[in-house]
């Protein structure tokens, strides 16, 4: 007898038979769920139903803000702020949001009046967020990259399909 047959090296390219084992025995049929990258391609899928990696569609967004899904309650936006830049400082009077970042770091302030943003908060990836109607905010860039976050409006702030590529398209068409 042999020592192969008692023993097998799973790290090893040989079968018991001294041959390779076959290429296609253990290649998925598709990419598994953790596969590192895949394009998405960015538009508003709503008010369809819709599943995407929110993270990778973040991170993939260069647009000052994009509308990735818009129906009749909720909408989700999508959102590239650079360095030194900011949202903007604004109030939505019936609508609460949901920010959520998912690269760089920046600065929260949020008040009763534009005058007095009393509430101040460092933010940096994966924080949340939530901003009540009726509160003046806005976010600040204060790193060195690219501030990527997603937005959920309820009930939805901008019109189906919003695309704005600069802050400046934002506020020119102010919605």
């Amino acid at each position: 007898m042999s020592v192969m047959q008692y023993f097998y090296n799973p790290y090893t390219p040989y079968n018991f038979s001294g041959l390779y084992a076959p290429t296609w025995f253990n290649t998925p049929m598709f990419p598994p769920p953790n596969f590192p990258y895949q394009y998405i391609n960015l538009r508003d899928y709503g008010p369809y139903p819709f599943v995407v990696n929110i993270e990778q569609a973040v991170k993939q967004n260069n647009n000052f803000r994009l509308a990735l899904w818009t129906g009749r309650h909720l909408q989700i936006t999508l959102m590239s702020i650079g360095v030194g830049e900011d949202i903007g400082l604004e109030m939505h009077p019936d609508v609460d949001q949901f920010i959520r970042i998912e690269q760089g770091e920046g600065l929260v302030l949020m008040g009763d009046t534009k005058n007095r943003l009393n509430f101040r908060r460092r933010v940096y990836a994966d924080y949340a967020i939530v901003i009540p109607a009726g509160k003046w905010h806005n976010v600040i860039n204060t790193g060195s990259i690219p501030l990527k976050l997603y937005s959920i409006y309820a009930p939805p702030e901008h019109p189906h399909g919003t695309v704005h590529v600069i802050k400046k398209d934002a506020e020119e068409h102010h919605d």
